[in-house]
């Protein structure tokens, strides 16, 4: 099967597809827990004015959850792939969270964790660390309060207002200890938020993860474990290393995942990944591999994800949303590439081709007519 995709200055070339869908293993067990960070997909006929105010197609959002429940993964809700911050706000992350708790009761095995922020309060209106405090107060009270579980997202407030490492400490030592239940912290890099920079309180890498660590010790009773999103393999290794007995590492790499969950024979991370969201069969068939102690299987599984993860994840890379929605609809998980805020126009043609040259020599064409008959819409679309 070809295709004619645009390349290097602009040109149309031929492509020739090679690569064969990975097959999911059902019923697959993994010895690493393994959290996908799922999107949500929007309803572009009931969008009338998609920057302001996105319209979500519930029944497919809540259709790919299950679809990831049945490969074996656990769902990270309402992070920063389903666009929180970024058109998707806290009124909708809320439907969200109640929705998707919902249906997780539904579902045999499913689990998952949801993304406690401060997002409704504006970073320009934050005066102090108390009123940081009483934002992530507000969003954890909802989401314990639908029987959930929480993720501690980054704070852009807190960021703003913070004067150094001591206000960090304070707003987590005060709410991880009036939270409910064990926490999920999320180390989210300015890579993926730009205003996040400095975060912790410090830019020096040492003197951040001394404060990171410090707060876990203090409160490890309440700490379940940590995603660190750097993109930096060692950066993560050097946290691992240090987290205090029963805290686990949850990698959030889109580039060296596969390495930090197979681990190093002492240590291995689990995951929280947006990545997940896109690559699930793959994963799923290598994880099931992992289990079984077929290193090699492993590895020969994720080894072609990577290259399809990093193209997808870079630069501008908090527009790598774009990347995983372009993925669920060439393998029919919705109907439309229309995203919340428009986002779909973040990437340019050229990415998008790149995106589906790899996916499909990672296998992760599911079929490859209808994806091919997709791309094809979208080169048109684009004058290509």
């Amino acid at each position: 099967m070809d295709i004619a995709l645009p390349g290097e200055g602009g040109r149309s070339t031929p492509y020739a597809l090679v690569g064969q869908p990975v097959q999911p293993v059902t019923g697959a067990r993994f010895s690493r827990i393994a959290y996908a960070a799922a999107h949500v997909v929007a309803d572009p006929l009931g969008m009338t004015d998609p920057w302001s105010r996105p319209v979500v197609d519930w029944d497919r959002t809540m259709a790919f959850r299950h679809h990831l429940w049945r490969l074996g993964f656990r769902i990270a809700e309402a992070m920063d792939t389903s666009q929180r911050g970024m058109g998707f706000d806290w009124t909708n992350a809320q439907e969200l969270i109640r929705r998707s708790i919902a249906e997780a009761r539904t579902a045999a095995g499913a689990d998952l964790a949801s993304g406690a922020g401060t997002d409704h309060l504006a970073p320009s209106k934050a005066r102090t660390v108390d009123d940081v405090v009483a934002a992530y107060e507000e969003q954890f009270a909802f989401i314990e309060g639908q029987g959930g579980k929480a993720i501690m997202m980054a704070s852009r407030a807190l960021a703003a207002v913070a004067k150094g490492p001591d206000d960090y400490a304070l707003v987590y030592d005060r709410i991880l200890g009036q939270a409910s239940g064990k926490v999920i912290l999320h180390w989210l890099g300015d890579m993926f938020d730009p205003t996040l920079k400095g975060y912790w309180g410090s830019d020096d890498f040492e003197t951040t993860l001394d404060t990171v660590i410090a707060i876990m010790e203090r409160n490890a009773g309440k700490v379940e474990g940590i995603k660190i999103s750097l993109l930096d393999a060692g950066k993560e290794v050097a946290l691992r290393n240090r987290l205090p007995d029963g805290v686990m590492m949850f990698t959030g790499d889109d580039f060296n995942y596969p390495e930090l969950i197979a681990g190093d024979g002492k240590r291995h991370s689990h995951a929280l990944l947006g990545i997940f969201d896109a690559i699930a069969p793959a994963a799923n068939a290598a994880l099931a591999k992992l289990a079984a102690g077929d290193r090699a299987g492993y590895d020969a599984l994720m080894a072609p994800t990577v290259p399809l993860s990093r193209k997808i994840f870079e630069a501008p890379t908090e527009y790598y949303k774009a990347g995983i929605v372009f993925m669920a609809w060439l393998n029919g998980h919705q109907d439309h590439f229309s995203m919340v805020g428009g986002m779909q126009s973040a990437r340019g043609i050229r990415h998008y081709a790149d995106v589906f040259r790899l996916a499909d020599q990672a296998g992760l064409l599911a079929d490859p007519d209808l994806a091919i008959s997709r791309m094809k819409s979208l080169c048109a679309v684009a004058g290509a």
